[in-house]
């Protein structure tokens, strides 16, 4: 089944891309990382220009952010005054990115660019995924249990502005949090990714927050990032493309549901080193697809011009003449389908346990 997008002006297969979505929600609900560094390729390798991939899949983030910060919230395993010193920073560094992307945009090399940062961020990730996931199964065989330190003080704690943060525990410079923050900000709004597989760690690692409150806390900045991502796309570029973002968020939110679930009764450990090979794999295809296919894709790019429907004529026109209403209305779209799945799964899991007890 194909559908043209009005605004990316492409045409694309809507139950490959469900599907994938799907495959992409589950490994994020399984290995708690965020999967638009997977899903920004394979929408490039369907035909959807870069520029147009980055911000649709910053928009369906968004959803499955929202979906699981409001998941953690109902548990309380979320830290709001540290994901907020992260949101400060963040919102820096995404305008940084904004600018970025505008200067490369302009000279005709953000396609380019784009390329090389997913090539580059997915065979760091990927290489470094593999050989923890081989070092794990290697000290499981071997039965040796390492006993890791839970926090070590860098001169980033040593900054001006300590503060207390209770939920965490912790009392150490605001800057912290604030530089973690830019950062990932900066990354959102280049490659159109949560930056969870920075945050995440840097939150253990350099903040030292306790684990439990790390994914909760992580994807709670992604929906601020995500949010400013996507709108300062929808008005500076006209980008969003609400018909692609609503395949992507209902394959993306059924798939994360799926893979938390199935994350509660498997060993994620083993499975890193498959998601290791993935990610390297889809690397070495966007180094081969940007060399060597580039021209090939150009043109398939622009061969969907079509008459278009009534509603796809009207969504192209609100993006045009209404910008910012237009990116506010898929974040609001975005949020409500986020916050209605982790409500349905936390309806379907107190019936199931009140059927469990009547049993």
């Amino acid at each position: 089944m194909e559908v043209f997008l009005p605004i990316a002006e492409v045409t694309v297969n809507v139950v490959t891309i469900f599907s994938i979505s799907t495959i992409v929600g589950i490994l994020s609900g399984l290995f708690g990382v965020g999967g638009g560094f997977l899903m920004t390729p394979f929408l490039i390798f369907l035909g959807v220009p870069p520029t147009y991939a980055v911000p649709n899949e910053a928009n369906n983030i968004l959803a499955t952010s929202v979906s699981g910060s409001t998941t953690h919230w109902l548990k309380n395993t979320l830290d709001y005054k540290m994901g907020m010193m992260i949101v400060v920073g963040g919102i820096a560094g995404t305008i940084l990115g904004i600018i970025t992307f505008t200067y490369f945009k302009e000279i005709g090399k953000i396609n380019i660019v784009i390329s090389l940062a997913y090539m580059y961020v997915l065979a760091i990730i990927g290489t470094l995924m593999f050989v923890q996931g081989i070092s794990e199964i290697d000290r499981a065989r071997k039965k040796i249990v390492l006993r890791k330190k839970l926090h070590s003080h860098y001169w980033i704690h040593g900054l001006p502005l300590k503060m207390r943060f209770k939920k965490s525990k912790l009392y150490e410079s605001a800057f912290a949090p604030i530089i973690i923050g830019l950062i990932v900000g900066f990354i959102a709004a280049i490659m159109g990714i949560g930056g969870a597989f920075i945050l995440v760690p840097a939150m253990i690692y350099i903040i030292g927050m306790p684990t439990k409150l790390v994914p909760g806390t992580s994807l709670f900045v992604t929906i601020f990032v995500s949010a400013i991502v996507t709108i300062l796309h929808a008005f500076n570029y006209g980008t969003i493309d609400l018909i692609l973002v609503t395949i992507l968020i209902i394959g993306s939110i059924l798939g994360v549901q799926i893979g938390q679930k199935v994350g509660e009764f498997i060993d994620s450990s083993e499975l890193k080193t498959l998601l290791a090979i993935l990610l390297l794999a889809v690397g070495i295809a966007i180094a081969y697809d940007t060399f060597f296919v580039e021209d090939v894709v150009k043109e398939t790019a622009f061969n969907g011009t079509k008459n278009l429907g009534p509603f796809s004529t009207y969504i192209k026109n609100l993006s045009i003449n209404f910008p910012i209403q237009y990116g506010l209305i898929s974040i609001i779209f975005a949020i409500v389908l986020g916050v209605s799945a982790a409500f349905i799964r936390k309806f379907f899991s107190n019936l199931r346990k009140k059927y469990i007890k009547v049993n």
